[in-house]
């Protein structure tokens, strides 16, 4: 707010008027407004010249300090943008390091195994058999000697394939690396179910059928299976889930089994008992009313199971 102008003083004489007159037309320095407003004359001049120095007394003075103050203003902005855009480069920068370099030790590590696994460092040593029972372990492990040496990503499964096709007792298998130098192969044999007489002697055969051996006399423990149709027809199908059916002492007891037709498998037992099993359904149930109707009546010669639900004991 703008001060009240001073009282009016004394009439000034015709000098004084001049000399006053040029001191308001002459601009006042920065020096001489600080003088005045220390008290170099009265106070009402001396606020009354503050005041029409900062109404525009000096306009040059002030348009300097102005542009002056803004060009360092920009200046410092310009700094402070420069300075925000390398930390933020810094920052997408050192992001990109670490995401390259964490790509680059996944790329490494996979490359590294698979280029291993390929390798001579991981070569077959050592063959092991398991699951063989009625066959020779050495034997399996000879036929396959033609992997040993081989990187174990390289085992070639046609070739085991066909080198175990040499054993009729093997009915499936399956193959286990395990690293750096160990094959593993787990059999399962097939489960013989009797033999067969024919002009060549008598041929041991699970229960789809497979030939496993020939031999000119009946093997031990084998029952004998007289079927029609031989081993493609519905009866030897099945007597053959008959006989896998049968409990282990029953099994163990079994001298032949005769069928015609898929319902009418008989059995007979080394102590001339026969059982009338009729077809393979309900073999389990069939099993359990067999085994309990033998301790009930262990004199009988004949024990009908065709209805698992009733035995007929003969």
């Amino acid at each position: 707010m703008r001060r009240p102008a001073p009282l009016p003083s004394a009439p000034e004489s015709p000098a004084e008027k001049g000399a006053a007159s040029e001191a308001r037309s002459r601009p006042r320095s920065r020096s001489d407004e600080r003088i005045g407003s220390r008290g170099g004359s009265d106070g009402p001049r001396a606020e009354a010249s503050v005041e029409d120095a900062d109404a525009g007394a000096a306009p040059g003075e002030w348009e300097s300090t102005s542009t002056r103050d803004v060009w360092r203003a920009a200046r410092a902005r310009r700094k402070a943008l420069r300075s925000e855009i390398r930390r933020f480069t810094q920052r997408s920068r050192r992001r990109r390091i670490i995401w390259l370099s964490s790509i680059g030790a996944v790329v490494l590590l996979i490359g590294g195994s698979v280029a291993a696994a390929y390798s001579p460092l991981f070569a077959v040593e050592k063959i092991t058999v398991v699951g063989a029972a009625s066959l020779d372990p050495a034997a399996i492990e000879a036929a396959l000697g033609d992997q040993v040496g081989t990187p174990l990503a390289l085992v070639d499964t046609s070739e085991v394939k066909a080198a175990l096709l040499a054993f009729p007792l093997i009915e499936t298998y399956a193959l286990e690396a395990r690293p750096p130098h160990d094959l593993t192969v787990r059999i399962v044999e097939r489960t013989p179910v009797g033999v067969i007489r024919s002009s060549a002697g008598y041929t041991l055969v699970d229960a789809a059928g497979v030939a496993l051996s020939t031999t000119s006399d009946q093997p031990a423990g084998q029952p004998l299976i007289d079927v029609d149709g031989g081993v493609e027809s519905p009866a030897f199908q099945s007597a053959g889930l008959v006989v896998r059916a049968l409990p282990a002492d029953v099994r163990a007891a079994l001298t032949g089994v005769r069928a015609t037709t898929a319902n009418d498998v008989t059995l007979t037992l080394d102590s001339g008992l026969t059982v009338v099993w009729g077809s393979a359904e309900e073999s389990a149930l069939k099993a359990l009313t067999l085994s309990a109707t033998m301790v009930k009546s262990p004199d009988a010669a004949s024990i009908d199971v065709t209805s698992p639900d009733v035995a007929v004991v003969g």
